[in-house]
């Protein structure tokens, strides 16, 4: 799905070398202590998109800390993250805090799983979902039972991936109208992503027929349109460049304005989760008439 930034790397300072070592070598009290097979009692979550697993499965008394992009628009379950400690994803104030489990998608760069996992700390990693439904692991239950397991939350997971496969299986599909997902950023993307699924799963054919992201296609759009425009993260303007962009050309707003639009929140789909049903299912219902 689309990031709203890159992430900081660990820093591998004199500080944290000293920091692994303490944690690797020292002791923890018997209530912070995390055994095999027990629940996490002292969850850090490092990006936003890690944010959303662990503030819906995780009671806030577990959470330490989330990401400081938890509460942004952006984010779906900011609600619930007000009032939680934030930490940014830096080795040296991750591992002062002392956490059982460390929960990521792409926060603190490549290397963080290996490191904090030398340094003693189980790293849970968000899975890549690139269906919208299925029992396999790359599917958005299977991401989700995923992480409802090392969570310690099986249960709710499982009431949430119900509710999912309940909500799809009841989406009234469209009739194969041509849509065209667009961004401030000037992006769409084709067949191969997720966003592509989840046209699919409204019932609708994507405008864009080349695989995977790609800049939107001003040249195709001046003699052919779509029937309608998915717009996304319009709401917020978070997904745009500071400089040009596709979407300021006059074609594209053109889209904008001629086109009936389906205005997509973009909580909805900046990362993949259960809440992508909340877009399949706008975009199932149509253009406001």
């Amino acid at each position: 799905m689309n990031a709203t930034g890159g992430a900081k790397g660990v820093c591998f300072s004199s500080l944290v070398l000293m920091l692994v070592a303490l944690a690797a070598c020292g002791e923890r009290a018997p209530d912070t202590q995390h055994q095999k097979g027990d629940r996490p009692q002292r969850i850090v979550s490092l990006d936003y998109c890690a944010d959303q697993y662990v503030l819906k499965l995780a009671e806030p008394e577990r959470i330490l800390a989330v990401s400081p992009d938890a509460t942004k628009q952006f984010s779906y379950m900011r609600d619930a993250a007000v009032g939680l400690p934030t930490v940014r994803p830096i080795a040296e104030d991750v591992l002062i805090l002392k956490p059982d489990l460390v929960v990521r998608s792409y926060g603190g760069g490549a290397n963080t799983t290996a490191f904090f996992e030398r340094a003693g700390i189980p790293v849970l990693n968000v899975g890549w979902a690139k269906n919208i439904d299925g029992a396999e692991i790359n599917s958005i239950p299977g991401v989700l039972m995923h992480m409802a397991e090392g969570l310690g939350a099986v249960e709710r997971g499982e009431e949430i991936a119900a509710e999912f496969k309940r909500r799809l299986s009841a989406v009234r599909k469209r009739t194969n109208e041509s849509t065209l997902y667009m961004t401030p950023a000037g992006v769409t993307t084709g067949p191969g992503s997720l966003v592509h699924e989840m046209l699919i799963a409204a019932g609708l054919d994507n405008f864009q027929e080349k695989p995977g992201w790609q800049s939107l296609p001003l040249e195709r759009l001046v003699y052919e349109q779509p029937d309608f425009v998915a717009a996304a993260f319009f709401d917020t303007l978070t997904n745009h460049p500071k400089g040009w962009s596709a979407s300021r050309h006059p074609v594209a707003r053109n889209q904008l304005d001629d086109r009936q639009v389906v205005p997509l929140q973009g909580a909805w789909t900046a990362c993949a989760g259960w809440f992508l049903m909340d877009a399949v299912e706008a975009l199932a219902a149509g253009p406001a008439q």
